[in-house]
């Protein structure tokens, strides 16, 4: 495998991607140490790309980094996940509800500018949507104003990353999301309260119908690899 330098932004989603696709497809299970030095002479290229594309997956979930091990592939297993759905289709619908209820002049300006940025986001970077979805999420858990649910729902954030980014390799799911996104904004920022509920559950049930079909299909691939 060689990948020229020159290219190097190119290469830099080509290495992001890749190693994704090996976690995902379990060539690198949880626990396994993913070494810079290693992969970069696996992949003939600098350890630059190979850098940024591991800080990249451990914002999402997919890798940690673990005191005197260094990076390593996440333990998270489906029923985890799962399990964080169910959790979640409660207390972020408990956020939404809250943001909605409390909504003052200064959180709509907040609102206003960020329904602003993802209307007019669709053609941008996956890197930059992922940005983008995490700030969302952290104003609406501000927008609730209860620092106990703020602190439970950032703490499920690596779960919620991993999810929905595996989620959005079903095709469509990226934009499907944004527009949930958008609505969910819309409803909190101008009071409607069972509307930011109902739109809420619509998009976690939505995502997690996407994380299981992703999951189904590696599964069978797996499977049949295995014949």
């Amino acid at each position: 495998m060689e990948w020229k330098e020159e290219h190097f932004l190119s290469i830099r989603e080509h290495v992001y991607r890749f190693l994704k696709q090996m976690i995902l497809e379990g060539e690198y299970k949880p626990g396994d140490r993913l070494i810079e030095r290693e992969l970069a002479a696996k992949l003939n290229i600098s350890r630059t790309p190979i850098r940024e594309a591991l800080f990249r997956l451990e914002s999402q979930g997919f890798v940690k980094t673990v005191p005197r091990k260094g990076v390593v592939v996440s333990n998270v297993s489906e029923s985890d996940v799962i399990e964080v759905f169910t959790i979640l289709s409660s207390l972020e619908v408990l956020a939404v509800k809250l943001a909605a209820q409390q909504i003052n002049d200064e959180m709509v300006g907040k609102f206003d500018e960020k329904i602003a940025e993802l209307e007019s986001f669709e053609s941008q970077s996956e890197e930059e949507f992922e940005i983008k979805h995490t700030e969302t999420n952290y104003l609406i858990y501000q927008a609730a104003k209860s620092p106990k649910l703020y602190d439970i729902l950032s703490g499920l954030m690596d779960y919620i990353h991993m999810s929905a980014n595996m989620g959005y390799e079903t095709p469509g799911r990226r934009r499907e999301s944004l527009r949930e996104h958008i609505g969910i904004m819309k409803a909190i920022r101008n009071g409607e309260v069972e509307m930011a509920e109902s739109l809420t559950k619509i998009h976690i049930e939505n995502a997690k119908k996407a994380y299981i079909h992703i999951m189904e299909k590696l599964k069978e691939k797996q499977k049949n690899q295995q014949k």
